[in-house]
């Protein structure tokens, strides 16, 4: 990949390459929590706690918007971070514009994270997250009817756990599942994942040390939560938007789990950024990322059938 394969755009971040040494987790999270969160004082925060199993328990953060009608609709939005980093105030401020554009409650759980929190902990905790927003609902304000999720990255993959986990365990489904640039397999074989080993925010180098963190027991509870592709059956789940990164090494396990969608009779709206790496919102005043945040909007209006 070259300077001109790049977006104009997203040219700022090209020399970003992340790093992923477990010695320094501890001090990136510390650094994460400090940060600003980016939430405007217009909106209704609110702060829960929720139990986890077994013997836990995570917080959440609830963004509310003025005027929101009192059974609103509800995204449920996992963070992205490679399954051991909290989430960034970049999380936040896109937690801000779904809650505002759509309008709707985002709530965002601040799950357990890996290596200490190993796969399937962060996958339950967003379950029981879903469930607890369910059981909550008429507290909350929220139409348990109109509950969607969504995620980045890892968040995506959680997401997506999180749909499977719903139709496995006779819990009642999400209404639609928004899944950005998502983790979906741990085999790591596809040809993105074989071409982009030194890309900027995110390669396979360092996707490979994210599941090595997330998944050092592979025998240790049902894979297709962990590693979505590997579902025995895709039938029965949420319409889906799924958005992938060109120039990402995760492209095209998306890509597959969109046709896997499909196949299974699910519907599907596929969209591809052409020019972006991933992460590439972090630039959120381009006009790229405006347009793709409008489209990812559009698609959770229509989920929550909030058009005139």
């Amino acid at each position: 990949m070259n300077k001109n394969d790049i977006h104009g755009d997203l040219l700022p971040l090209r020399f970003i390459r992340p790093m992923l040494w477990r010695p320094l987790l501890p001090f990136m999270n510390a650094f994460l929590l400090m940060a600003p969160r980016a939430l405007s004082r217009e909106q209704i925060i609110q702060r829960r706690v929720i139990a986890a199993k077994p013997n836990g328990a995570f917080p959440a953060v609830i963004i509310k918007p003025p005027g929101v009608r009192s059974t609103a609709p509800c995204l449920i939005y996992f963070h992205g971070g490679a399954f051991v980093l909290k989430a960034a105030s970049h999380h936040y401020s896109l937690a801000e514009r779904f809650a505002i554009k759509t309008p709707c409650v985002v709530i965002l759980p601040d799950y357990r994270l890996a290596p200490r929190y190993p796969f399937p902990i962060p996958a339950e905790d967003c379950f029981c997250a879903y469930k607890w927003t369910i059981a909550n609902a008429e507290a909350l304000g929220i139409d348990p009817e109109r509950i969607a999720v969504g995620g980045d990255s890892a968040g995506g993959a959680l997401a997506a756990a999180v749909c499977l986990m719903a139709r496995d365990r006779n819990t009642p489904l999400p209404c639609f599942q928004m899944l950005i640039y998502p983790v979906t397999d741990r085999r790591m074989g596809s040809a993105s994942m074989r071409l982009f080993v030194n890309t900027p925010m995110w390669n396979a180098r360092l996707n490979k040390k994210m599941w090595k963190c997330y998944l050092p027991a592979p025998d240790e509870g049902n894979i297709c939560y962990a590693s979505p592709m590997e579902a025995h059956s895709l039938i029965g789940l949420p319409g889906t938007y799924l958005e992938t990164a060109e120039l990402d090494a995760l492209r095209d396990e998306g890509i597959a789990y969109a046709e896997a969608l499909r196949d299974a009779g699910v519907f599907v709206r596929l969209v591809q950024v052409n020019g972006a790496f991933h992460g590439f919102d972090l630039m959120k005043n381009s006009l790229l990322v405006k347009e793709c945040i409008n489209l990812r909007v559009t698609a959770l209006i229509e989920a929550f059938c909030l058009k005139d």
